[in-house]
């Protein structure tokens, strides 16, 4: 039995129309995957031309005396926390760390806790054995200069643990930069997506029958 060639005409425009149908919403997407694949082009561009940075973190820890109160440690160790990145403190520490202090100042970085007496120094450089020796450095001068005053404050400085050189940098590398800057590539073409002005739909045409008797009253006319 074969099939009719009338029937494959009237199907072939339907599938045509279908295709372009599909066509034409696939491209409707087309932001996405483009601003996906840039920002990840542009992320692991950055992950290569970037050097990485290493980071390296020494700690100290407020410890109060036989006669200061407990909460005191506490509070002294938000102080020193704030006092770590000072131009004292820094200048101090620019001889062991081997760094001018204008430059020591960016690489280095202290955090303290609200709820524990502890001092977190992080040191950052391109290279693991300066980035420890930062934070070493920084740590010690806070630890003198707590220390000297400590008869008076009630609270001295004991060191916890010190830096050592990281065997991993801490900024992303290539493959994390690219998979965060697909993923922000990504949520941008969302975006355009949602923001770009969608096409009006064409009104259909509706033919409106004549009236029953309005053939025959022209044909009257007519005759």
């Amino acid at each position: 039995m074969t099939d009719d060639p009338t029937e494959q005409k009237s199907t072939a425009p339907r599938e045509k129309g279908r295709l372009r149908a599909r066509i034409t919403a696939a491209l409707r997407w087309w932001p996405v995957p483009v601003c996906a694949f840039a920002g990840a082009a542009a992320g692991a561009a950055y992950g290569v031309a970037v050097p990485p940075q290493y980071a390296a973190t020494s700690y100290v820890v407020a410890v109060p005396t036989k006669d200061a109160p407990p909460g005191a440690a506490l509070g002294f160790a938000q102080a020193y926390g704030r006092i770590a990145t000072g131009d004292s403190t820094l200048a101090y520490a620019r001889v062991a760390a081997g760094l001018p202090a204008k430059v020591l100042r960016t690489r280095v970085r202290a955090e303290t806790s609200p709820d524990s007496p502890m001092i977190a120094i992080t040191g950052t450089s391109r290279r693991p054995a300066e980035a420890a020796d930062i934070a070493n450095a920084v740590a010690d001068a806070v630890f003198v200069s707590g220390n000297q005053v400590a008869k008076s404050t009630g609270v001295q400085l004991v060191g916890f643990s010190q830096a050592i050189p990281p065997r991993e940098p801490a900024s992303a590398g290539p493959r994390l930069a690219a998979a965060v800057g697909g993923a922000a590539g990504g949520l941008i073409g969302g975006l355009v997506l949602l923001v770009r002005p969608r096409r009006r739909a064409r009104p259909a045409s509706v033919s409106v029958p004549a009236p029953a008797g309005a053939g025959d009253a022209v044909e009257r006319e007519m005759a």
